[in-house]
């Protein structure tokens, strides 16, 4: 049986399959994938359901799978949300069983970092995942412009991925970085064990380039706006308003308007708010307590009896579109 440890994949699905082949990567061998399998890529499914259905393959956590884990995503991770559809939560729920680390008779094998001074059962989660606290982390640790390597002087190789490093490994201090940036068209490569042979494939093309456009309005289109807040969409509109493509440019005014169109009506609803609880107390001004306690916007209505309602009252309660649509349902069956 022999070993491959291969770095960052990052969906680079056809790139995998080649590296495989080349290798004659036999049901035997064992493959191991230091982490970052998904995002940026135009395969991550693909890459997942390859290590999932490979008989002795291992996945550790890389620093994307624990952002897709936290649920806490940025572009990289919106894309690959919606590549996997109804299947997401199946995937959620396999990343929860990766492991930080992989230790075999010749190396220990990482996402990212090391404290070169702490033993391997000692290593933090966030270090050896490369989080961003982890980072921050390290920085208080290690000096200025220096990385956790340069310190290493253990006896056994470390095999780590994370920062890309060029086209071919870094190997510096007993230590192999092999994240050669496959996905923005550079290699993939993996380390043949015990030998350290390394074996490389040229990346077909700049894959995250391609995807960060391809994918802006889908992951736009998917987002929850109906449940954001309307300091949130304002929030995200003035973070997009650089773009400057037609299509983007067209949804985005368009998103814009439906958002003013909502808070605009809530003048409507005061209005309206006022008109019923008027009704109320002209058929009967001492009923009023119990007339509107059916109504889910009662509170509203108890200020508009003392003439106290105001619009900002309704701006700071109604204040996602979701919440706006609701009230407008509820204040159409209450007429």
């Amino acid at each position: 049986m022999r070993t491959f440890v291969i770095g960052d994949i990052h969906g680079c699905y056809d790139e995998l399959i080649t590296l495989t082949k080349n290798i004659n990567l036999k049901d035997e061998d064992l493959l191991i994938s230091l982490g970052d399998l998904v995002d940026r890529g135009n395969k991550s499914k693909e890459v997942y359901e390859y290590f999932k259905n490979r008989p002795n393959s291992v996945v550790l956590m890389g620093n994307h799978e624990r952002k897709h884990l936290n649920g806490t995503l940025s572009y990289a991770q919106e894309i690959v949300k919606i590549q996997f559809g109804g299947r997401y939560a199946e995937f959620i729920d396999w990343l929860k069983n990766l492991n930080y680390y992989y230790e075999t008779e010749d190396a220990i094998i990482i996402h990212a970092f090391f404290e070169h001074d702490k033993k391997l059962e000692e290593q933090k989660d966030e270090v050896l995942s490369g989080t961003t606290s982890g980072d921050r982390y390290l920085e208080k640790k290690y000096p200025e412009n220096t990385y956790w390597n340069e310190f290493y002087k253990g006896e056994k190789p470390i095999i780590y991925g994370h920062h890309v490093v060029g086209d071919y490994p870094k190997i510096l201090n007993n230590t192999y970085g092999i994240d050669t940036g496959s996905c923005h068209g550079n290699y993939l490569t993996a380390i043949e064990l015990p030998s350290f042979q390394i074996h490389q494939v040229k990346a077909q093309k700049n894959y995250w380039t391609e995807e960060q456009k391809k994918w802006q309005i889908p992951v736009l289109k998917n987002k929850n706006w109906n449940e954001m807040t309307f300091t949130e969409i304002d929030k995200q509109l003035a973070k997009l308003a650089y773009i400057k493509e037609e299509e983007i440019v067209g949804f985005l005014n368009g998103l814009q308007e439906w958002k003013d169109q909502l808070q605009d009506s809530l003048r409507d609803m005061k209005e309206m708010i006022d008109h019923i609880t008027r009704s109320i107390i002209e058929k009967n001004p001492d009923t009023f307590p119990l007339e509107v306690e059916k109504y889910l916007f009662k509170g509203f209505m108890y200020k508009s009896r003392t003439n106290r309602l105001e619009v900002k009252d309704l701006e700071k309660h109604i204040d996602t579109p979701q919440k706006v649509l609701d009230m407008q349902m509820e204040l159409k069956n209450a007429q």
